[in-house]
């Protein structure tokens, strides 16, 4: 996954009163606008004179390496910039400065080669202020989306072997920007039947997961096991298992006063027990994070 390279103005805009935007898009590798989107954004400038610009993101898809996408986001977002300036009202105080990887991809990568403007209309300038978001409010965003995430992970197996991984971006970006009690599933998290023991080809997650709470160092969480098939969980493997995440975590000096772990066992099914497909079952044997501070 490579990251989308964003440019914002250094004030966000608020959804209390009435946020404007609109989108222009680019063809792949390039900066500067096909013919339809120019005329677009020029039939826009005619009707929005008088409005005034709050904010300017670029993006890219994740066709190229870091570098390339963060200096092909600023060139489109100057060229959109160069095309407005003088031409519509723009907040005098802003500041600029380069985000990594702000927003979850569209699976359309076409949609992703965009610059999009937020503005607002002569009859919401009096609420500008207020629409404009804290300045506080905005370094706890920047704190937060600026995590870069590898895309491979290597390690030493016990034989001296080297096994590599290509690392889930959008799984851990998800993590790292996810609210408070926000719950999110470890999608193939594997473990040996009716053991706690977990599978090799589930270490890549535990690897992601790790690398997320390194990165954010004040988050919190809590990792819940589940069961599927029995209306009892005798062995409590629910448990077991949330605390083996757990254990690899502390063994790889993530603090325990960071993290919890609980089983519930079939208590919160996602389906009714007895599951009526693997799918069901697949569904309700699961470990989630919930998200305890961030």
């Amino acid at each position: 996954m490579k990251f989308l390279a964003a440019l914002l103005f250094c004030f966000t805009v608020s959804s209390v009163f009435s946020q404007e935007q609109v989108s222009f898009y680019f063809d792949s590798n390039t900066f500067s606008l096909k013919k339809e989107e120019l005329l677009k954004l020029n039939q826009w400038l005619v009707k929005h004179k008088e409005d005034k610009i709050l904010g300017v993101y670029g993006f890219c898809d994740e066709e190229g390496s870091v570098g390339y996408n963060d200096t092909l986001a600023r060139k489109r977002i100057d060229y959109v910039f160069n095309a407005i300036k003088g031409k519509v009202k723009i907040r005098e105080d802003f500041k600029t400065r380069s985000f990594g990887e702000l927003h979850a991809l569209s699976k359309i990568k076409a949609e992703n080669r965009k610059v999009t403007l937020y503005y607002i209309q002569p009859k919401d300038f009096g609420h500008e202020t207020e629409i404009i978001k804290e300045k506080k409010e905005i370094e706890v965003v920047k704190k937060r989306e600026i995590v870069k995430f590898p895309d491979k992970l290597a390690f030493e197996n016990p034989d001296g072997s080297i096994t590599e991984f290509k690392m889930d971006t959008i799984f851990m970006r998800k993590v790292s920007l996810a609210n408070v009690g926000e719950k999110i599933k470890l999608e193939n998290m594997n473990f040996y039947i009716n053991t706690f023991a977990i599978m090799p080809q589930s270490r890549a997650k535990m690897y992601e997961l790790l690398t997320v709470l390194k990165s954010c160092p004040d988050m919190k969480i809590q990792i819940q096991g589940h069961i599927c098939c029995v209306t009892k969980d005798i062995r409590d493997l629910a448990t077991q298992r949330a605390k083996a995440i757990y254990k690899f975590l502390e063994y790889n000096e993530i603090d325990k006063s960071r993290m919890t772990f609980v089983g519930y066992g079939s208590d919160r099914p996602l389906y009714p027990i007895p599951e009526k497909s693997e799918a069901e079952r697949e569904a309700n044997r699961r470990v989630e994070i919930e998200i305890i501070s961030n």
